[in-house]
């Protein structure tokens, strides 16, 4: 499989961290973490699962505190600004759940007017409507819109899950383990999607996983989340190859030929 070829990245930077520390207790999680977030490319966040990936993120959308460090969503230092700003910052900030969080008592219609209806509340019927069509094409799940989230198939949740993060028109897109718990085929088309997503919607996306595969077919970058910190950031090829024991051995735990 064929590394994803690295563009020149705008120079503008969409998220700023520097510095970021997070502890539970006495277990440090994250130790003066640097990350940028490029406009209009995709940031594959690499890690075993309890090396903090989530807790980034987490940080990064203010559902959690840093004890110390600086981060700088959209022009935005997400600690400092007032709740009602971080809702707002939220809205351009698109989070796509590993287990897609629809609602099951609706249907997949329901499930994509009602941000729209929550959020813009001056868009007429034919709006919304238009809306749902536009974002469930894109995804490939237009014959679905009267269906229930129970008779979806796993892949096909996730890709709802994604057209519903879609339909505000985010400018930053945040993936978090998209192709846990589906099959190689699907993983291939989920990754596909999030590439469709980037050239399409013209989003900045951090993608958070452990999965090789996914890291090489839609990073433009990869970063290593090792420790705490970020030692290895770059694409795909610059990050594995290294010397570094812990890098080879998450290689080499993934399988990846």
């Amino acid at each position: 499989m064929q590394q994803k070829p690295f563009t020149n990245l705008q120079l503008d930077k969409v998220i700023e961290i520097k510095g970021l520390d997070k502890s539970f207790g006495t277990f440090n999680v994250l130790k003066g973490v640097d990350l940028d977030l490029y406009k209009g490319e995709n940031l594959v966040v690499l890690g075993k699962s309890g090396t903090g990936k989530s807790v980034l993120i987490k940080i990064i959308i203010g559902l959690l505190s840093p004890d110390s460090g600086m981060v700088n969503v959209l022009g935005n230092i997400v600690d400092e600004i007032s709740y009602k700003q971080l809702l707002e910052l939220r809205l351009k900030v698109g989070f796509s759940f590993q287990n897609s969080a629809l609602y099951d008592s609706m249907t997949v219609r329901g499930n994509l007017e009602f941000p729209l209806v929550r959020n813009r509340r001056s868009l007429t019927k034919g709006e919304v409507n238009k809306s749902v069509e536009t974002v469930l094409d894109a995804v490939g799940l237009l014959n679905t819109i009267n269906q229930m989230p129970s008779e979806l198939s796993g892949g096909q949740r996730k890709r709802i899950g994604i057209a519903r993060t879609l339909i505000l028109n985010p400018a930053i897109m945040l993936y978090d383990e998209p192709t846990a718990g589906l099959d190689p085929i699907t993983c291939l088309e989920i990754n596909s999607l999030i590439n469709e997503v980037q050239e399409r919607f013209h989003t900045s996306s951090i993608i958070i996983t452990h999965d090789l595969t996914c890291a090489k077919m839609v990073g433009n970058r990869v970063a290593m989340l090792l420790d705490g910190r970020f030692p290895h950031v770059g694409t795909f090829d610059d990050v594995f190859n290294t010397n570094d024991e812990r890098v080879k051995s998450f290689y080499d735990y993934n399988f990846i030929q």
